[in-house]
């Protein structure tokens, strides 16, 4: 018999009906099933073939050749090209076209009457963004350390809406440094936030961001406040994983809340301040698009650091000298590998102790 579009419409009605979102979801995961157990099914007609050639021992090589050829490509030629960089000078930009001078660059960066005295060296630039830059790792990573360790402090213990002030001091961490940078910028301006509530409050607007003090301390603040909360986290995990039966048998005895911390808290979190004081240091040296956005590296070179002084001086000077550059990167590139040793040497401590 003939179906008429009354009938087919009827059909397609009732399975619509009896279509619930429960059978949706289970036939979307066949679905899903049936099109992994075919990709899978690919994958060991290619790779069988494989495992038989190299053997079982040999696979992890085998699965582990997509991330070495990133690394190789990204990571690994470019640190060679930049050594090799660093040993040679012009202004040509491929390495072939560039003349080999050897140990030039590193001799004009450290030719100087004193370091001490960036005036006394050729390249006085470099030797004030070095002082800068070790200003700035001082009091960024010491004030960073001690205010996350007072935070996390207060946030292990029973206090109300305590995961509501966890994600609080977190929040400015998942901040791009660039957004971070232009947030403060339009705080800190001649004509911004601050000043305006300053001026509200009938005084004369303050050159947070074209004085030098001024400058270096909001650039220093605004680096803790920024990334603080990771290391709070790090070290209130360090809190949690020390016995409470420790303070209690110190409570019994009589300690009072100081002597918990000194003689309790603090060795057993020894540890976690350490991993957390280097992890500061290497990302405090590596400041720069924070800091660039909200100052520049001004006013004159106040707030510049080692990694504008790379940038500028390979990239955006009218005449770039990739030469120097490398190599001030290299230096920067040592004292960066010098703080992950530290870092290795004090994970593998604390695993034996």
């Amino acid at each position: 018999m003939a179906r008429t579009p009354r009938t087919v419409a009827e059909s397609h009605k009732n399975v619509w009906a009896h279509l619930t979102p429960r059978n949706l979801a289970n036939l979307i995961g066949q679905l899903f099933l049936r099109a992994y157990t075919a990709l899978m099914i690919g994958v060991e007609f290619l790779v069988n073939p494989v495992q038989r050639w190299l053997g079982a021992r040999r696979m992890a090589w085998f699965f582990l050749l997509p991330n070495m050829i990133i690394f190789g490509v990204f990571v690994l030629f470019p640190m060679l090209l930049n050594f090799y960089y660093s040993g040679t000078s012009g202004t040509r930009l491929m390495p072939q076209d560039r003349i080999w001078v050897g140990a030039q660059n590193y001799d004009t960066l450290f030719q100087c009457g004193s370091v001490l005295k960036p005036n006394t060296c050729v390249e006085d630039i470099f030797w004030r963004a070095v002082q800068n830059t070790t200003v700035f790792v001082i009091f960024q990573v010491g004030g960073m350390v001690l205010l996350a360790l007072l935070t996390a402090v207060i946030l292990n213990r029973e206090i109300v809406a305590r995961g509501f002030f966890r994600s609080v001091y977190f929040y400015p961490v998942l901040l791009s440094p660039v957004v971070v940078g232009l947030i403060w910028k339009w705080v800190l301006q001649r004509f911004g936030l601050l000043n305006g509530v300053i001026t509200g409050l009938g005084g004369d607007p303050v050159l947070f961001l074209l004085e030098r003090d001024w400058a270096t301390f909001w650039v220093i603040l605004v680096s803790i406040w920024a990334q603080m909360g990771f290391y709070t986290l790090i070290l209130l995990a360090g809190l949690q994983a020390i016995p409470a039966t420790l303070y209690e048998a110190s409570e019994i005895d009589g300690a009072n809340a100081w002597q918990r911390f000194r003689f309790i808290t603090l060795p057993l979190l020894m540890p976690t301040m350490f991993v957390v004081l280097v992890l500061a240091l290497i990302r405090a040296v590596q400041v720069f698009d924070q800091v660039f956005v909200l100052t520049g590296g001004g006013p004159g070179t106040a707030t510049k650091y080692m990694v504008q002084y790379i940038y500028e001086t390979g990239f955006a000077a009218q005449i770039p000298r990739r030469g120097l550059a490398s190599a001030a990167s290299v230096l920067l590139g040592l004292v960066l590998l010098l703080f992950t040793l530290m870092q290795l040497w004090l994970g593998r401590k604390s695993e034996a102790t």
